[in-house]
C-alpha cells in the first residue's frame, strides 16, 4: 500500500491529450536552465497534465473561498494559491517552476497572474554566514532567514499588496543589496527552494509554523543521487566557462582550473556539502509532497507519483 498513485509517462500523458500546446520552441528555450533538456514533447506529456490538475485545485479552493465568504458574510479579499517546488541542487527546480508559470498564465478559461520566487533570496547575507561560520553550510536550513520567509508567506496569504522578496545573485553568491522582487496579490505564487517541504525543529520559543504550512499544493523533483552528482558536475564545468569567467564573479578562481581539477573540485563540493544536505534535509521531506516528479539519467521525467486524495 502506498499513499501515492504511480503513473508511467505514457499513462500521465493521456491526461493532457485534450489540452492544446501553448508553447513554441523559442519560448521554451528561454525557460530552460543550464544543461536542461526539457522538450516540447515533455511539456505536452508531463507539464500540461500538471497544469490541468492544478487548475482543478485552484478552482476548488476558489469555490471554497466564495462559499466561506458568503457563509461568514465577510468581504475578505481572495488570497493567492501557493505552490511549493522542492528538490536537490541541480535537479531543475527553477526550470520546472518557470515552465509551470508559463503554462499556468495561459489557461484558456482565464489568464491568472502567476509569479515565482526562490527561497535563495531568503538566505542570510554572506557577511552574516561568515560571522556565524556557516559558509560551508550554505543551503542548509540554518543558512536561511526562516523568520523573514515565514513573515513574507504569511503576508502573501493575508492578501497584502506590494510585498518585497529579496534577490539572490549566483554571480556574486550573495543577496543583492536594495534589490527586490515585488509580489502584488498574484492569483498563483510558485515558491521554489531546497528545503521548502522540511519541517525541522524550531528554536525554543519559536512558533511551530513551517514554510509548507502556507502551500496549497507541493511538488518534489526526485532523481538518483548518482544522476544528481553528474548534473551538478556538468553544470559546474559549464559555469567555469561562462559565469565564473566574469571579473566580479565570486567563484572566478574556479575559472583558472583545468578540466580535471574542476571536475575533482565539483565532486568534492557535491560530496561534502550538497549530498549531505540532500540526505539529511531535502530527501527526507520528499513524501510530504502531493506530486513527485522522478527524473531519469537524461534529465527527463520518467515517472509521476500523485498523492491519493
Amino acid at each position: 500500500m502506498s499513499p501515492y498513485r504511480q503513473f508511467s509517462i505514457e499513462e500521465w500523458a493521456e491526461l493532457g491529450l485534450s489540452t492544446p500546446q501553448p508553447l513554441n520552441e523559442q519560448e521554451l528555450a528561454e525557460l530552460r536552465g543550464i544543461n536542461e533538456r526539457v522538450s516540447l514533447e515533455e511539456v505536452a506529456q508531463v507539464y500540461l497534465p500538471i497544469s490541468r490538475l492544478l487548475s482543478f485545485h485552484v478552482a476548488s479552493l476558489q469555490q471554497l473561498w466564495l462559499g466561506t465568504r458568503q457563509y461568514l458574510g465577510t468581504g475578505a479579499d481572495k488570497v493567492p494559491f501557493i505552490i511549493g517546488v522542492a528538490g536537490s541542487v541541480a535537479v531543475g527546480k527553477s526550470t520546472v517552476s518557470r515552465v509551470l508559470q508559463s503554462l499556468l498564465k495561459r489557461w484558456p478559461e482565464v489568464h491568472p497572474k502567476v509569479e515565482v520566487i526562490s527561497t535563495d533570496g531568503f538566505l542570510h547575507p554572506t557577511a552574516v554566514l561568515e560571522e556565524r561560520e556557516l559558509m560551508h553550510r550554505k543551503g542548509f536550513p540554518e543558512s536561511f532567514d526562516r523568520g523573514a520567509l515565514l513573515t513574507f508567506l504569511e503576508a502573501v496569504k493575508s492578501g497584502a499588496t506590494d510585498l518585497k522578496a529579496p534577490v539572490y545573485s549566483h554571480l556574486h553568491y550573495d543577496i543583492v543589496p536594495n534589490e527586490f522582487i515585488t509580489v502584488n496579490q498574484p492569483d498563483i505564487l510558485i515558491v521554489e527552494g531546497l528545503n521548502v517541504l522540511q519541517t525541522g525543529r524550531p528554536k525554543l520559543g519559536e512558533d511551530q509554523v513551517f514554510v509548507s504550512d502556507y502551500f496549497d499544493f507541493s511538488i518534489y523533483i526526485d532523481a538518483d543521487e548518482g544522476h544528481l552528482e553528474k548534473w551538478y558536475v556538468d553544470r559546474f564545468l559549464t559555469l567555469r566557462h561562462t559565469v565564473f569567467k566574469q571579473p566580479d564573479a565570486y567563484f572566478k578562481h574556479y575559472a583558472e582550473l583545468n578540466e580535471q581539477e574542476a571536475t575533482e573540485t565539483a565532486k568534492r563540493i557535491w560530496r561534502t556539502i550538497n549530498l549531505v544536505n540532500l540526505t539529511e534535509n531535502i530527501q527526507p521531506s520528499r513524501n510530504r509532497a502531493k506530486l513527485i516528479l522522478r527524473k531519469s539519467e537524461n534529465h527527463m521525467i520518467d515517472c509521476v507519483q500523485l498523492r491519493k486524495l
